[in-house]
């Protein structure tokens, strides 16, 4: 008489645990969960880094990296949207001194953002639409867009119940003020910022 083989319980991985495995495994490449879903994106190219670079001088300049608020390029922010959910903004204005409010996988509480920014890439479906709704799901007052592909820049600002109440959309030629909420007044040239891509 033989015995039979007694099949374990296979486990199936959380969707951080495949993150991790994905980030590992393309060293580079931008993974994040928005929605419940991984998206795993290449390293920027040049024209995309000019504009986040361009913008984060401005942000220095007008003196958002002193005193209360802070600046960074890749810092994740926790999102409440799904399970394990989190992304990873091109730039973001946050409270300073906020290091006690990581949360988990390298990202913070979203109640320290004050903006988040994302320049686009050939793929706009995230940037403009499941972005959007999970940045205002968490919170973030303003969140800004370079979109390359339409010549344009949006600011998304009074998130309530899933989506952003107010959309600002700026076109070449024009400048613009942020919202003081931010933590200084800023200008921006919708031009300066474009001109990264030509």
């Amino acid at each position: 008489m033989s015995a039979a083989a007694v099949e374990e319980p296979f486990e199936q991985p959380t969707l951080l645990e495949v993150a991790e495995l994905i980030s590992e495994q393309f060293a580079g490449y931008r993974v994040e969960i928005i929605g419940s879903q991984i998206t795993v994106t290449p390293s920027p190219n040049m024209k995309h880094g000019r504009s986040v670079k361009r913008l984060d001088r401005v942000f220095l300049a007008a003196g958002l990296d002193d005193g209360e608020t802070e600046v960074f390029q890749g810092i994740g922010i926790w999102l409440p949207d799904g399970p394990s959910g989190f992304a990873i903004p091109d730039l973001a204005i946050v409270d300073a001194n906020s290091d006690d409010k990581l949360i988990e996988h390298n990202s913070y509480d979203p109640a320290i953002f004050r903006l988040v920014v994302e320049v686009t890439s050939s793929d706009l479906s995230d940037d403009l639409k499941r972005k959007p709704a999970a940045y205002a799901s968490a919170g973030v007052p303003v969140y800004l867009i370079v979109d390359r592909t339409n010549q344009r820049i949006m600011v998304l600002t009074d998130p309530q119940n899933g989506e952003y109440r107010v959309h600002a959309v700026h076109h070449p030629g024009q400048t613009f003020e942020l919202p003081e909420s931010i933590g200084a007044s800023v200008k921006l040239s919708v031009d300066d910022v474009l001109a990264a891509q030509k």
